[in-house]
């Protein structure tokens, strides 16, 4: 499965990453930001993945401005 990580800027791209480099990077750290672009329920493939495996994973959406549009994903994985 292919998700698309957090833009940096508000005009650049969202670079895709593969679930298995989610895997890898867990090993590094917990905390993922995925773009407004990966739809619901590419999500929550990726929260029953990583629940199926034994971690706990809790996602929101955090808005970074005034419009409904302007959010990103934040994923915890423990």
């Amino acid at each position: 499965m292919k998700l698309k990580l957090a833009r940096t800027t508000i005009k650049a791209k969202p670079k895709t990453i593969e679930l298995k480099k989610v895997e890898e990077d867990l090993a590094n750290k917990s905390i993922f930001y995925f773009d407004k672009d990966n739809s619901h329920k590419d999500m929550i493939q990726l929260i029953e993945h990583f629940e199926e495996k034994g971690h706990s994973v809790y996602m929101r959406e955090v808005k970074y401005g005034l419009d409904d549009n302007e959010y990103i994903y934040e994923v915890h994985i423990v």
